[in-house]
């Protein structure tokens, strides 16, 4: 075959996204680049099974010569000069509107963690995206209507695709599915580029879950070739990376090396990155336990060892660093749980922006002021501040694993609401929401990734609940699943069948043996 085969139905103007010209594009960037994808996940496999058998993660010896010498990345790109508030969400129609419209500076299109990747999901989304850059999108809902401000106003788009270990099994190439990766930047590159340069912007990209400088190498690569393709200038591409994995903490100068030409910044997240701390360290006992995930603040030791090594690394290169997300969504009936949130984003963001960070994330358009008003107050008529270089940052690769050092307890209560969480946004994600409004917060995939892995941590090293006095075994958490449950099933708009599956999911990734490296994988195979 030569080809790439559709394998997903066809829907409404399927056909405007899914071109044969699109379709070869593909193509070429799959055949060019699907090995490597491979052969660098493989290389991931590899370095957990070194990490498993008593090794540990450190500065490259082998990068030092990048680290010591002279280099910037590219200057920032028209519409990335000012990113003091960035609003992230999924790519269905009401979002693309409401996020543009938000008055943040950047919009975090997503087809990664905030969206469930069904195919109806994947294509629309290009759909949508496609209809903002030709302003002929509009949405309608509830009596109300949808439609764009004027250019001037909108937030800069840029899409953050699917990560390196996800495919796409709709899209068959030689009978095998395509990277995840290369169908959501490749659709998007393929029929918005144009526009966005038509716009005085670029088509920019934020890129998730990497774990190694040579993965983004392989990103820098597709690039070159896809500007190649099409016959864009190099260098018009942008991307900005999630330093949300542990082994790319110590190669952030690195990353942004490999991208440098094509560099946009990096950005600081949270619950990844300590899923990931759990996840490459889940072998060795308690020196590397977490508790629970709602005590676990920026201010840890390694977390603030974390992020102020991200300040540095981006300003001694000239590169942007954008700050974690507020996940708050304000409440219309209760003012007190608004003033005590927004008072905890206020000081958050004044964290980051004091830090040194040149801007940071929203869920919620009601708190791009907040946001704003806080990094006003620092930046002034700046539009960044790159040239606080924080040269007083020293950062050791033993602040970077001191997770021993961070306070807090693991509780009954912390225990029911990973369980909690985790089932509620698993039952939504297999209906084909993404972003999920949960106990006030837009939770994602990130949320019920470090839900779970944090129960699976607990079982294995016999962790008793500091208020109970109780072991966490297989058979508590099933017990409290019951509980849960049961509140849940009491509560409009129960879907047994959607729950079903959550728990059997939940149950999979959370109390088997064997450690799932991403629940998105067998959710995904569950998934039409």
């Amino acid at each position: 075959m030569d080809s790439v085969e559709i394998n997903g139905p066809s829907h409404d103007r399927f056909d405007e996204i899914l071109t044969p010209e699109a379709l070869a594009f593909l193509a070429a960037l799959q055949r060019e680049f699907g090995l490597r994808r491979v052969e660098l996940l493989q290389a991931r496999q590899a370095r957990q099974a070194e990490l498993s058998a008593g090794g540990t993660l450190d500065f490259l010896p082998e990068t030092r010569h990048v680290r010591e010498s002279q280099w910037h990345v590219a200057p920032p790109a028209p519409g990335l000069v000012d990113r003091r508030v960035e609003i992230t969400g999924p790519v269905d129609r009401k979002m693309t509107i409401n996020a543009l419209n938000s008055g943040a500076k950047v919009w975090l299109a997503d087809f990664e963690d905030a969206n469930a990747p069904t195919w109806e999901n994947t294509v629309n989304g290009q759909i949508n995206l496609r209809d903002a850059l030709d302003r002929t999108i509009d949405f309608s809902a509830g009596g109300k209507s949808y439609t764009l401000k004027p250019d001037a106003e909108l937030a800069t788009i840029v899409v953050r695709p699917r990560g390196w270990h996800l495919e796409e099994k709709h899209l068959t190439l030689d009978g095998a599915p395509l990277s995840g990766s290369l169908v959501d930047f490749g659709l998007y590159f393929f029929h918005s580029a144009q526009r966005q340069m038509a716009k005085g912007k670029g088509p920019y990209f934020y890129l998730p879950k990497m774990e190694s400088h040579l993965e983004a190498r392989l990103w820098n690569d597709v690039f070159v070739r896809a500007q190649d393709l099409l016959d864009i200038p190099q260098g018009t591409i942008r991307a900005t990376v999630l330093i949300e994995t542990y082994p790319a903490a110590f190669e952030m100068e690195e990353i942004l090396y490999e991208l440098r030409d094509h560099s946009a910044g990096l950005n600081a997240g949270r619950w990844d990155y300590l899923f990931s701390v759990i996840k490459k360290f889940r072998t060795r006992g308690r020196e590397f336990l977490l508790p629970e995930r709602n005590a676990v603040t920026m201010t840890a030791p390694f977390m603030r060892a974390y992020t102020e090594l991200l300040v540095r690394t981006c300003h001694k290169r000239g590169a942007h660093a954008i700050g974690g997300m507020a996940a708050f969504i304000p409440s219309r009936r209760d003012p007190e749980i608004n003033k005590v949130a927004l008072e905890k984003v206020t000081a958050d963001k004044t964290r980051e922006s004091g830090d040194g960070f040149d801007g940071s994330w929203v869920a919620h358009p009601d708190l791009v002021p907040v946001c704003r008003e806080v990094f006003d107050a620092v930046l002034g008529d700046r539009p960044n501040q790159l040239d606080r270089l924080r040269e007083d940052v020293s950062v050791s690769a033993a602040d970077l694993l001191a997770v021993s050092k961070t306070p807090g307890d693991i509780t009954e209560a912390g225990l029911r609401n990973n369980v909690d969480v985790a089932l509620r946004y698993l039952a939504a994600w297999m209906g084909g929401l993404g972003a999920v409004a949960i106990h006030n917060l837009m939770e994602d995939a990130a949320t019920a990734e470090i839900s779970r892995s944090q129960i699976w941590q607990w079982i294995h090293n016999g962790i008793e609940l500091a208020d109970t006095g109780e072991t966490v075994t297989r058979e508590l958490v099933e017990r409290i699943i019951d509980e849960e449950l049961a509140g849940i099933k009491a509560e409009p708009g129960y879907d047994e069948t959607r729950y079903d599956q959550a728990v059997a999911l939940f149950k999979e990734v959370a109390l088997d043996d064997d450690f799932a490296e991403f629940l998105t994988l067998p959710a995904y195979a569950r998934m039409p």
